[in-house]
């Protein structure tokens, strides 16, 4: 049986599974779960968020970690989980603590599947900081919901390759394996963050990040990451690099179309990105 047909049989089989509600979905840990109610929650305190992370000492060190980096740091240095709270603003710290969380999902024992799984972990962390500072200075977007969409963007590849496991063949062939990756991450990723209780303007940005067509009729987080997937990208062999930003309308849209080159957005936000960066390694 040829590669491609072992492609399009995984592709009706998984699509199925969906359907069906059979394909097993990541869940998101019972800290990360908490943290994201407790922030959700306009009225919660510092103290009570502070609370919750605190029954994980690996989140708590990164919180404080966080607060004291040269993105956030303040005149004083911050010492304790509810000071980083109250530094870092309730939606940075479900990012990170999505972030962190994520990175436990995105883990891996298999030598193959965990290449994949560390490739796809760093271009998402690589597209969040990218969309975080497109995010201040070209849009009136939130940059850290941007960052948790930059972050999230991709997270329908991780049943595809948890899958595919079981078919060795597939994921040795890099080019059928990137197929599979484009045609199905979008159906599932919504998904999941669907099962993750991820808002709508969020969970869309899953299904559409591959879609460079995209023209919605106000910018969006999927116009942000859309333009972040291809900066990340600009100067690399990848296909969508060879991409003109003129026929992108996410581009059109964010006013970096026309003559803008890539090294004149790359000297506006570099710093801030690669601020932004140091926060998911």
């Amino acid at each position: 049986m040829s590669n491609k047909v072992l492609e399009d049989k995984f592709y009706i089989a998984l699509l199925d599974d969906l359907e069906k509600q059979k394909l097993v979905l990541p869940t998101m840990p019972e800290v990360a779960l908490k943290v994201r109610d407790a922030v959700s929650n306009e009225d919660a305190s510092a103290k009570q968020i502070a609370d919750v992370i605190s029954l994980d000492p690996a989140i708590s060190a990164r919180m404080i970690q966080v607060a004291n980096s040269p993105l956030l740091r303040g005149s004083q240095k911050t010492e304790t989980v509810e000071q980083a709270i109250t530094r870092m603003g309730h939606t940075l710290v479900k990012s990170m603590v999505i972030n962190m969380a994520m990175q436990q999902v995105f883990k891996a024992s298999n030598p193959l599947t965990k290449k994949y799984m560390q490739t796809i972990w760093a271009q998402s962390t690589q597209v969040a900081s990218i969309a975080s500072a497109m995010a201040s200075h070209f849009t009136k977007l939130k940059p850290d919901q941007a960052m948790l969409a930059g972050l999230v963007h991709n997270i329908g590849a991780l049943p595809i390759i948890t899958r595919a496991e079981e078919i060795p063949a597939l994921m040795q062939d890099e080019d059928i394996f990137a197929s599979l990756l484009e045609r199905l991450s979008g159906p599932i990723g919504t998904s999941i963050l669907k099962s993750w209780n991820f808002p709508d303007d969020l969970s869309i940005v899953a299904s559409e990040h591959n879609n460079y067509s995209y023209d919605s009729e106000a910018i969006d987080y999927v116009d942000v990451v859309i333009v972040a997937k291809l900066q990340n990208l600009a100067g690399s062999d990848h296909p969508d690099a060879q991409i003109d930003w003129n026929d992108v309308p996410s581009f059109c849209k964010l006013g970096l179309a026309g003559d803008s080159e890539v090294v004149e957005i790359e000297d506006i936000v570099m710093e801030e990105i690669e601020i932004t960066q140091q926060l998911f390694n």
